[in-house]
């Protein structure tokens, strides 16, 4: 059902990198300063000015979000923030939204940008904004197609907004309704569709397809426990089922079942370099806490599954891709280990940190990786360092120590 339509203001400019991720998070307090509409005007005042893209990164931590140069991993901005709060980069190369309590937030990382073919230097410090986008539960948020879609866990509101809209103040949205709130997700198709997760508080079932006037188009409800979402080469869309997968591929939904009756697929990393999506590997539904060695390599053209055997075990903040489409899996052993994605063959293993253990509570620190462009960043709690992997050389080539322990990381492209 949709409630309203606005059209939305489009700006010219380039896209940026996409990528979208997750659950909901909890409470925030308003930390809010300058912005880059108060720099716009006369960006030349300031001596902190950027002549170029700066890539940065965020990481959460116990009571606030740390700002980073990507490069020096030097700390830019420490933000007071409460509660155990979640990041999704809003497909800009700038913002990131925060999942609080009650509302999407916008930090604005504070780096240079471009607009309508002119270089616009901003020169502002990075800033939690004024903007919010207020809902009960907030969740996943993913890029695609030059939108930004936010979806409400609490009451199954969609929200979606113009991608390079996040100009200092609020951007019109569209808002769909989801059949029943539930713990979902949504992605715009480059067509104006939208695919929408199906479910409700009790059990989550399938997805479905809306064309770009809202009217359904298709389903699938062959995916008990509906979880997570990852799109590959080709706009094929990966949704994992705890028996398997669902793959949405020009307009046919197909289901791709495990090889064992329980075989879970609840996180997944795509890349639009690789028509195959990595996702993780659980078989024991009875386990309060399953430490998997093995992982799943989804083929979005053949429609088939491979599972691989590591040598560790990992979590859901261990899967990334490289710039080449790689599989990368921050295993508990401190190594990063790179799959080949058609070969399904583990290529190489690069030692960065220690040998760690996933904790109990999933809201607690654990080591996380995220990749931006050759990079892979991989925190480590146990220390609170932060370490910079050239992916290609397979060496450290930054390390730094943090004013606090991370536990979520993201990054901006600047």
């Amino acid at each position: 059902m949709v409630i309203s339509d606005s059209r939305l203001r489009r700006w010219a400019v380039p896209m940026g990198v996409l990528t979208g991720m997750l659950l909901a998070g909890c409470a925030g307090t308003d930390d809010s300063s300058t912005t880059a509409a108060d720099t716009d005007e006369h960006p030349e005042e300031s001596s902190n000015l950027v002549e170029a893209p700066t890539p940065r990164l965020v990481a959460t931590y116990d009571g606030g979000v740390l700002v980073l140069d990507a490069e020096t991993l030097d700390v830019v901005d420490d933000i007071a923030l409460d509660g155990f709060n979640r990041l999704n980069p809003a497909g800009d190369g700038r913002h990131v939204l925060i999942s609080t309590a009650a509302a999407f937030r916008a930090l604005d990382t504070g780096v240079w940008t471009e607009q309508d073919g002119e270089q616009r230097h901003y020169a502002e410090e990075p800033a939690l904004t004024d903007i919010e986008f207020d809902t009960e539960r907030p969740g996943h948020v993913v890029s695609h197609a030059g939108k930004t879609v936010l979806f409400s866990d609490g009451t199954g509101q969609i929200e979606i907004f113009e991608t390079y809209a996040l100009d200092g103040t609020k951007p019109d949205t569209e808002i769909v309704m989801a059949e029943d709130p539930h713990h979902g997700v949504a992605v715009e198709l480059e067509n104006g569709g939208l695919l929408v997760t199906l479910g409700t508080e009790e059990s989550r079932t399938g997805v479905k397809v809306l064309d770009a006037e809202r009217d359904e188009i298709t389903r699938n409800e062959d995916c008990p426990g509906v979880h997570g979402e990852a799109m590959a080469a080709d706009e094929a869309i990966v949704i994992g089922c705890q028996d398997g997968v669902l793959v949405y591929h020009d307009g046919t939904i197909t289901k791709i079942d495990s090889p064992d009756e329980y075989g879970r697929i609840g996180n997944q990393a795509g890349s639009e370099e690789s028509s195959v999506v990595l996702g993780d590997y659980k078989v024991d539904p009875d386990a309060d806490l399953e430490r998997p060695e093995r992982i799943s390599l989804i083929d979005t053209t053949t429609n088939t599954l491979e599972l691989v055997d590591l040598d560790a075990s990992y979590t859901f903040r261990s899967l990334a891709r490289g710039p080449a489409g790689e599989a990368l899996i921050l295993g508990t052993d401190g190594a990063i280990h790179v799959v080949d994605p058609d070969s399904a063959e583990v290529v190489s293993t690069i030692p960065v940190i220690g040998e760690w253990e996933e904790p109990m509570d999933w809201q607690q620190p654990r080591p996380t990786i995220f990749v931006q462009g050759d990079i892979a960043y991989v925190t480590d709690p146990s220390t609170d360092e932060l370490h910079a992997v050239d992916l290609s050389a397979g060496t450290i080539v930054n390390s730094a120590e943090l004013p606090a322990t991370p536990n979520e990381l993201t990054g901006v492209s600047g």
